[in-house]
């Protein structure tokens, strides 16, 4: 059967539980490998957890199932947070997590689809995502099938021009199964990005490209869910147009002390800094105490 996700009361709630819980996994993830990416992949966890708790159309112990909603994380960089979602709704056991990066494993610094259950492209190099996905989705309708393809990819990644030929391309098709959501964390690893190469106003220039456009806070669960669902509106009506929807995150979220700085988009916490991380992470959404 399909994942159904949290469709009970408090759907927020528990979404926020498992936001938290997945974040503290991630920290334990990395005390295995030494080093990882906090920020670009902290960044992201209301987005995952929205998706594949409550919007994805997937199949766990079916990872092949031809009539999934696809999705690709094209910020491949930010994996680790993506990892302990795969293992909680069962693509693979939970102990692999342990091995993360090491010797034989199977869980690189990188998602590798020949490797890992669940992931749909192995990414690493910025920029290919957004054409994989209007490969994805070209096909998927030429084989007449109904499945929705996500792309994630990062505001500094938008950097690369193979985005914005992606970007023509799906409108001029009239790709409305495709769903870009970008992650508008505003750093990268050279810095700012409006320092590196300023693309605001974002929203105006995905519009300008012929895509519907919508703009949302990437930590609000609600606002996500609902973002999710209009896009499900326009793509079951006729306007034919892909939707490019414009998260604005921060870097780090969930450890204060991080929160924003591109100094930390690579980093190890040790000592008192991974306490207090653990701290500020298990105080997340009022639920400190209750994330194991």
């Amino acid at each position: 059967m399909l994942y159904d996700g949290f469709m009970a009361s408090g759907k927020a709630a528990e979404l926020g539980r498992k936001c938290v819980e997945m974040r503290l996994r991630n920290l334990e993830m990395v005390d295995v490998a030494g080093s990882g990416h906090y920020g670009p992949a902290f960044s992201v966890v209301e987005i995952l957890v929205s998706l594949y708790y409550d919007f994805l159309r997937v199949r766990p112990e079916e990872p092949e199932w031809p009539e999934r909603d696809r999705f690709v994380l094209s910020k491949g960089h930010a994996v680790s947070a993506l990892y302990p979602v795969l293992a909680d709704l069962g693509y693979f056991d939970g102990s692999v997590l342990d091995t993360f990066t090491r010797l034989g494993s199977s869980l690189g610094d990188h998602p590798d689809m020949k490797k890992v259950p669940g992931i749909d492209f192995s990414s690493g190099s910025l920029g290919h995502g957004l054409s994989i996905g209007a490969g994805m989705a070209e096909a998927l309708r030429l084989q007449g099938r109904d499945s929705r393809v996500v792309v994630l990819v990062g505001d500094g990644e938008l950097d690369e021009g193979q985005i914005w030929e992606a970007a023509g391309y799906a409108a001029h098709r009239g790709l409305g199964s495709l769903l870009a959501i970008v992650d508008a964390n505003r750093v990268s690893v050279d810095g700012g990005v409006d320092e590196v190469l300023a693309l605001e106003p974002l929203d105006r220039k995905w519009e300008a490209f012929g895509w519907c456009t919508e703009r949302v806070d990437g930590h609000d669960l609600d606002a996500l869910l609902a973002a999710y669902a209009r896009f499900d509106d326009r793509r079951r009506g006729s306007e034919g147009r892909p939707t490019a929807l414009i998260a604005d995150t921060v870097a780090g979220r969930g450890v204060e002390f991080i929160e924003g700085m591109a100094e930390w988009h690579v980093g190890y916490f040790h000592g008192e800094d991974r306490e207090r991380a653990e701290a500020s992470i298990r105080a997340m959404y009022a639920l400190d105490g209750e994330a194991g």
